[in-house]
């Protein structure tokens, strides 16, 4: 893997993804004016991040391995902080941010296992795209702590929950299948 695989484009917008936990845990723990208005702003730049790193990868040509480890590892990281700061603050409940890291490590340990047994980097799949999806909205929704949109965030929350069982089923699904067939296994 040469360096020029490493510092791309995409690879750089995945890790920037981590960064914005600084910003964030600013604006979360002070007392800023408008302060749930930057919160809102970096959760919104943060997930326009791991929209934009893999459609400009496969755009400019720059899937890479690094890249398959990076975005869904800055994914976790970033969603977890968050998720923990904001339960910290009382924006989240501690149930959700459990089920949020707990499906995350499981994840993370299936990957692990099967760059270790097989020599395969476990890539991302949709269905885990669609909650973290879930769970950025959530984690907005929360932010912004609206009362009108209580019944909205109430639903999102139930929606990303579902949508974590899903991904989570889905990416054992393929680890088993696809590991004991002896075949490829993009997570």
């Amino acid at each position: 893997m040469t360096a020029d695989r490493v510092w791309t484009i995409s690879n750089i917008l995945s890790a920037s993804r981590i960064l914005f936990l600084l910003p964030l845990a600013y604006f979360l723990l002070g007392d800023q004016p408008d302060r749930r208005w930057w919160i809102a702003a970096i959760i919104v730049a943060a997930t326009t991040t791991d929209f934009l790193d893999g459609y400009l990868a496969r755009r400019r040509h720059e899937v890479s391995e690094v890249g398959k480890v990076i975005d869904p590892l800055a994914d976790k990281i970033a969603v977890g902080g968050a998720a923990l700061m904001m339960t910290w603050t009382g924006d989240l409940p501690v149930w959700y941010v459990v089920v949020v890291i707990v499906r995350d490590i499981l994840i993370v340990a299936g990957g692990l296992y099967i760059m270790r047994q097989k020599n395969i980097v476990a890539q991302s799949n949709w269905p885990g795209k669609v909650a973290v999806s879930l769970i950025a909205l959530v984690l907005l929704l929360s932010a912004l702590n609206i009362a009108a949109l209580a019944s909205v965030h109430e639903i999102v929350v139930w929606l990303s929950v579902v949508a974590m069982v899903v991904s989570l089923v889905s990416y054992l699904q393929r680890l088993f299948i696809g590991f004991s067939a002896g075949k490829k296994v993009q997570l």
